[in-house]
């Protein structure tokens, strides 16, 4: 089921936080990973992994400045993303040199800061000062950041979990769930609650390509669907809710649309991703991409007047075939490696709040669920659900689903569902938008929108031979998914999704 035709895209990077995954092993390093990363998210620690017996994962933990700076001005912004992009250069220099002396560095630790953080710190002292003056042209120069440059290298403190390929994994049960609020046969976005515990690792008995190996995923990263408790609560109904719901039907990609940017994260910097995406609706959208030429641009949406982008990383089978983006940024040049997915089944569909009514969310609205470096970050704002078919009381945020013959693997994403009632996007490209409190209320100051649930499926062999593209550093691992959308409907058809759901009607 691996595509043959993949749209490529020059190169750039532009990374927030990134990391380089040095293999330590009695007393010395003994393997460099190189790559860089871009993304989503807030700094936090990491959920632990080791890949070998006796041996330690540690990363080049740089503070994230995108997601530290205040509002940025419009006058600044182009600025700033030069220099944040400029700053991501810079991270990946300092891999390629990890990469280039990885033998010198294992007999000499200490040339890993004389050689490479050194000056890794002196360039983005330089950056961050020229985003200080570029913010400072137009509004009070921020304070502080120059506590941002300095990168450490930070030993993976997790317990040893035994050879790549075999060993029993252990579940922290801290799946946190988001309220969805649907109805129907997808339990997604409802309560996730903390699963058993119980998740055994798998045996990954299968040879994987060699630029894989190394770089995740792991037998631990899987989990037997079968073994793990119904964790799914449905929130409540209040009097008053907004019980309707909207689908749209944009395809699966049967288009074949891939590239690795990330026009709400990086705008105007070819392969922001460093992985690999699936596009549906909008066919306009890569780095480059305007408003107007999103308002512009074709549609896969059945409704032409669903012009939205709706976008998620691939889902590779990792068995050793290489797919022809083995050699493109965003695939093998990224440590993304294995025949690309098309899913099955994907539904988009709009549900209401629990408590009210939903408001019309704004004509180009853009918000990221997730966190592509959640890995790294922590789990802090993960919000993918893996499950198999048939089992949807039962999702997974931190594992992979191993699902019987006859089920198939759903990934799910159930988005912010409260607006500020002002911004479009903003400078971390989260706080416009909210969750629901527990009680389904939005927070103060927010109003409830339309939420988007997604839904995608896919017909993959049984076992542990999958995952999802990821930055390097985040090895893959499944609590690192998450999806991007940008509202392109037309007011007529908002103005219908709106009445759908506050009508209490089902409609497509």
């Amino acid at each position: 089921m691996g595509r043959t035709s993949r749209k490529r895209s020059t190169l750039a990077n532009r990374a927030i936080v990134a990391s380089a995954a040095l293999i330590l092993g009695g007393g010395g390093l003994i393997a460099v990973n190189v790559y860089a990363s871009a993304g989503e998210g807030s700094s936090g620690s990491p959920p632990g992994r080791a890949w070998n017996a006796g041996t330690q994962m540690s990363t080049i933990d740089c503070p994230d400045v995108g997601n530290e700076l205040p509002d940025v001005p419009d006058q600044a912004r182009w600025e700033v993303d030069r220099e944040l992009a400029a700053m991501d250069t810079q991270i990946t220099d300092a891999y390629r040199q990890f990469a280039d002396r990885k033998d010198e560095i294992s007999r000499d630790p200490g040339l890993a800061e004389n050689a490479v953080l050194g000056p890794l710190k002196a360039k983005r002292t330089a950056s961050i000062d020229r985003i200080a003056t570029a913010v400072g042209r137009n509004a009070d120069r921020p304070g502080g950041l120059d506590g941002l440059a300095p990168c450490s290298l930070r030993a993976d403190d997790s317990n040893d979990m035994g050879d790549q390929g075999a060993g029993q994994g252990q579940d922290d049960g801290q799946n946190n769930g988001q309220d969805g609020g649907q109805d129907g046969e997808q339990d997604n976005g409802a309560n996730q609650g903390a699963d058993d515990g119980q998740d055994q690792g798998q045996d990954q008995g299968q040879d994987q390509d060699q630029d894989q190996q190394g770089n995740g995923p792991e037998a631990s990263d899987f989990v037997d669907i079968q073994s793990v408790q119904p964790n799914v609560d449905r929130p409540r109904q209040r009097r008053g809710a907004s019980r309707g719901t909207f689908s749209t039907n944009c395809g699966r990609n049967e288009n074949g649309k891939f590239n690795p940017d990330n026009v709400i994260v990086a705008p105007g910097v070819s392969n922001g991703a460093h992985h690999m995406h699936d596009y549906v609706g909008n066919q306009a959208n890569d780095a480059f991409a305007s408003d107007d030429d999103l308002a512009n641009g074709d549609t896969s949406c059945r409704n032409q007047g669903d012009k939205s982008t709706y976008y998620w990383p691939v889902l590779r089978l990792q068995n050793g075939t290489a797919e022809n983006d083995a050699d493109a940024d965003g695939g093998g040049k990224d440590q993304n490696i294995g025949e690309i997915q098309t899913p099955s089944q994907v539904t988009l569909k709009f549900v209401g709040n629990p408590t009210g009514k939903v408001t019309a969310m704004p004509r180009f609205l853009r918000i990221i669920t997730g966190d592509a470096k959640a890995f790294t970050n922590g789990d802090a704002n993960a919000n993918a659900s893996w499950s198999c078919t048939g089992f949807e009381d039962r999702q997974l945020k931190d594992k992979y689903p191993i699902c019987p013959d006859g089920s198939q693997v759903v990934r799910s994403f159930a988005f912010q569902s409260c607006w500020d009632g002002q911004n479009t996007d903003s400078a971390n490209h989260r706080t416009h938008v909210a969750f629901a409190q527990d009680n389904g209320r939005c927070p103060n100051g927010f109003r409830a929108i339309p939420q988007l649930v997604q839904r995608i499926v896919y017909d993959v062999p049984p076992g542990p031979g999958f995952a999802v593209d990821s930055f390097p550093e985040q090895l893959h691992k499944p609590v690192t998914d998450h999806g991007d959308f940008i509202n392109v409907f037309d007011d007529n058809l908002m103005k219908k999704v709106v009445s759908c759901i506050n009508g209490g009607r089902k409609c497509r």
